[in-house]
């Protein structure tokens, strides 16, 4: 049976996340009941990342199997139903065997932190914005240790069984302008949690409530107890993935 890739955006402002909720609105929910209405299906999916509830996503990621499918009109049937909340992107036929997570050689995420104390209400759900002053410079100074394969049991909702070692590749803060700043960050993967307690602990670092030097302390403790501060979801964008 052919493998389909689904590319989409969307708005995680009105879901309890990606991931399908009994009783609740979430992105693969409406995005498998416009789909069955189209195919008179719901073809079995897998995507490249769950996100939280709140969370974006620019550049997510979806995989399925079906016969006989017009791409171009799938797209344009989508958009029609799902309202701009959720946009596909584009949909291709892949290789067989491809699937949308276990494929995935890398993931990057933004989040974007207003550090200006004044909340934007044309932004407010797409950026966090922070009362207490900060200094840029420590942001950057914290995430230097986030780098390289690291045990980061400290910073995710860990699950008995898994492994919570990640590779990470880069891990920067940007300075967006008018107080504003990004942080990026790309890995082979990411556990539960885990990009806004990053945020979260350079954010406690930058205003001076945790000691830098107490950073490589807490990643090396592997203790989830020993956290501070985790970012709130709706700063946070799934950016792009990597096959």
């Amino acid at each position: 049976m052919p493998t389909y890739r689904l590319d989409l955006s969307y708005d995680g402002t009105g879901f309890r996340g990606y991931a399908r909720q009994q009783g609740q609105r979430t992105v693969q929910g409406e995005l498998e009941s416009a789909m069955s209405t189209f195919l008179g299906e719901i073809p079995e999916t897998s995507v490249a990342g769950r996100t939280d509830a709140g969370v974006h996503a620019r550049g997510q990621v979806v995989s399925f199997q079906v016969e006989g499918l017009d791409e171009g009109k799938l797209v344009r049937s989508l958009n029609a139903m799902l309202g701009g909340e959720i946009v596909i992107r584009r949909c291709a036929n892949v290789d067989d065997g491809f699937n949308a997570r276990f494929s995935a050689k890398a993931r990057t995420y933004r989040y974007r932190l207003n550090a200006s104390r004044v909340v934007d209400p044309l932004r407010r759900h797409h950026e966090w914005t922070v009362t207490t002053a900060i200094e840029p410079a420590l942001l950057s100074a914290a995430v230097e240790h986030f780098v390289g394969e690291i045990d980061f049991t400290s910073f995710c909702r860990s699950v008995d069984g898994k492994s919570n070692v990640r590779r990470v590749q880069f891990a920067r803060w940007e300075d967006a302008g008018d107080e504003r700043h990004e942080f990026w960050v790309k890995a082979n993967a990411f556990c539960h949690q885990m990009v806004r307690s990053l945020v979260g602990l350079s954010y406690d670092v930058a205003r001076g409530h945790t000691p830098l030097a107490e950073v490589q302390q807490i990643i090396d403790r592997r203790d989830r107890s020993t956290m501070g501060t985790v970012a709130p979801p709706h700063g946070l964008t799934l950016w792009e993935v990597e096959y």
